[in-house]
């Protein structure tokens, strides 16, 4: 039987020269050849360096909505402005899996607009999926885990994009114990881009920092964002100040 990681290799070659988004971005005017060799790939960054516009071309390749959900949530046809770019890109999988999740901050309130549309249409069963209620009648940390809590469970693909928008440091690291009770199946695989420092340090995960058009294998101490934050709370008082001053 094969067990995760079910997608073992990401390629982008040979992308032309182009001033349009998202041919003109560093990353595809370098390409890579991005192994994942673990159950846990986690990817970090600066803003603009290109993070979602690769979990979100994964998605497309797996299926799944681009305003978030899995196959079933396809219900009209969407276009996405990272289309051009899958021409270049290769997706190299031991077992193509169809199940999984496509689960991104910034159009949460759209999918949970989408579930209240089906709840309308077919009756509120399809609620139980999501904690019993509506999206949107819970608070925004409840609503997030919710849907991690009741959706990620079978065998698949899971795509995180910034999952920590909207969860406390306690429930980022409930989010954690999630991912690891699954993993633990050998039957889930996930994908996450965040700037959370909490989620990078998972434990045994493939670390991956975009730089300058380059991805990087980085340990979770040697990422910009954890330096950062541990600068500051080595002395959060003297680092305002000299924040401040400059």
């Amino acid at each position: 039987m094969i067990e995760a990681p079910f997608l073992r290799n990401i390629r982008l070659r040979d992308v032309p020269s182009d001033n349009a988004y998202p041919l003109n971005i560093a990353l595809a005017r370098n390409g890579f050849d991005l192994e994942l060799d673990r159950p846990v790939t986690i990817l970090c960054g600066e803003n603009g360096t290109g993070k979602s516009t690769l979990i979100e071309a994964i998605a497309i390749n797996c299926g799944f909505s681009i305003t978030g959900g899995n196959r079933n949530h396809n219900i009209e046809k969407q276009v996405s402005d990272v289309e051009p770019l899958l021409r270049f890109m290769k997706f190299s999988w031991a077992l193509k899996v169809n199940d999984g999740f496509f689960m991104r901050a910034e159009s949460f309130f759209q999918f949970s607009n989408q579930i209240d549309s089906l709840a309308r249409e077919t009756g509120r069963g399809i609620y139980r999926a999501y904690g019993g209620k509506s999206l949107h009648a819970q608070s925004h940390g409840e609503a997030f885990l919710s849907l991690f809590t009741n959706r990620i469970g079978r065998k698949g693909v899971y795509l995180f994009d910034e999952p920590e928008a909207a969860l406390s440091p306690n429930r980022q690291l409930a989010l954690l114990g999630l991912i690891h009770d699954l993993e633990k199946t050998h039957n889930a695989q996930f994908i996450m881009v965040t700037h959370s420092p909490i989620l990078m340090a998972y434990p045994g995960a493939t670390l991956f920092c975009i730089d300058d058009g380059k991805i990087l294998e980085k340990n979770f101490k040697a990422t910009p964002h954890y330096q950062m934050m541990a600068r500051f709370f080595s002395n959060p008082d003297k680092y305002l100040e000299n924040f401040f001053a400059d």
